[in-house]
């Protein structure tokens, strides 16, 4: 982690970042958005994975539930993704130095290959099982990878927030 020190204060010293760190309104507002914009990633996928899983809505087509949920998580995720880039870099190098944050980081990156795995191999024959109660296995363990990745997200992302508390 040494290599990135150098970026990690020069993030820390921008204008941008001394502003979120000193600025306590602007940390605690853009921490409130962070916060709003994961809730609603979780509750978009939720549904998305639930049906997924065949726990709900399974009388709807697959396909259906997800165009309509999906864009949500989409503009949500991009939301939460900048407003946590803004978190980030005001403390860059004491976030980066969390074992906590790092978990995160990788929980979302397991997110994030499960989804392309999904998209890119499983959600290709969903036409053929779409309107089944129950998906077959490999979506609905990608229902659940998915699920218990965004629970150990908003988990880690809590853990983290306790973590830089003052000591």
């Amino acid at each position: 982690m040494q290599f990135l020190t150098p970026l990690l204060e020069w993030l820390e010293k921008s204008p941008l970042a001394v502003f979120i760190n000193q600025y306590k309104p602007a940390f605690t507002t853009i921490e409130i958005v962070h916060v709003v914009a994961v809730a609603l990633v979780i509750g978009s996928i939720a549904i998305v994975d639930l049906r997924l899983i065949g726990l709900a809505s399974t009388k709807r087509p697959f396909r259906e539930l997800a165009r309509a949920a999906l864009p949500w998580t989409w503009a949500a995720f991009a939301v939460a993704a900048v407003s946590g880039a803004l978190l980030f870099i005001s403390q860059a190098t004491e976030y980066a130095g969390k074992t906590v944050f790092q978990v995160k980081l990788l929980i979302l990156l397991l997110a994030g290959i499960n989804m392309l795995v999904f998209e890119l191999i499983t959600a290709r024959g969903a036409q053929e099982w779409e309107m089944k109660a129950v998906p077959p296995p490999a979506a609905r363990f990608a229902g659940a990878i998915s699920l218990a990745c965004w629970v150990l997200i908003v988990i880690s992302g809590r853990w983290t927030g306790f973590a830089m508390l003052p000591e």
